[in-house]
């Protein structure tokens, strides 16, 4: 059936609370090159962001970030179980699933987007997923959410975008589709 309506929604912070679960993983992936990094600092200058952006704050060059991205990524599902689903959320998109597309936009990477939402029996929810590696250009460009809406051939005035963080509310304002601003759940 040809839908003619889509829902975009980022992942961390909207979908679901990851906090705990990024934050446990880049503890452990920088302990194992002997850096540390406090809570505080996660929650203010990293979540939501993309590792890129903020790896660099922390004093690693180039290598060491990869490295510990690449660590990160490994080490994600062992703390899945400290996440928390957005159930409204999920229960809206259940009941908007049969007028609507739904597709995933994430700056986190496709693997750890499937780890969480397999984790939870919510991915085959999605019609597509773009992650990290599927854009040149991160939040806040809007070419994640424009990709989605081209694959679909949904116009932004019949697009729905779920976000939370800043970065994520001004690609969505970019994208000119509608936004409704996650703030907790």
């Amino acid at each position: 059936m040809k839908k003619n309506k889509l829902i975009l929604c980022d992942l961390d912070g909207t979908l679901f609370d990851t906090t705990k679960v990024n934050y446990y993983s880049y503890k452990e992936a920088l302990n194992e090159i002997n850096y540390d990094m406090d809570y505080d600092f996660f929650i203010k200058e990293c979540y939501g962001k993309h590792y890129k952006g903020f790896l660099p704050k922390t004093g690693l060059n180039e290598n060491e970030m990869e490295i510990v991205h690449k660590i990160k990524k490994n080490t994600y599902s062992k703390h899945l179980n400290t996440a928390k689903i957005n159930t409204h959320l999920f229960n809206i998109l259940e009941f908007s699933k049969n007028e609507y597309y739904i597709a995933l936009v994430t700056t986190a990477s496709k693997e750890n987007s499937e780890q969480i939402l397999n984790f939870f029996n919510k991915k085959e929810l999605f019609d597509l997923i773009i992650a990290a590696e599927d854009v040149e250009n991160k939040k806040p460009n809007p070419e994640g959410f424009i990709k989605a809406m081209n694959y679909f051939s949904i116009e932004p005035e019949d697009t729905l975008i779920f976000e939370d963080s800043d970065v994520g509310i001004e690609a969505a304002i970019k994208s000119k589709a509608n936004i409704f601003k996650i703030e907790r759940f």
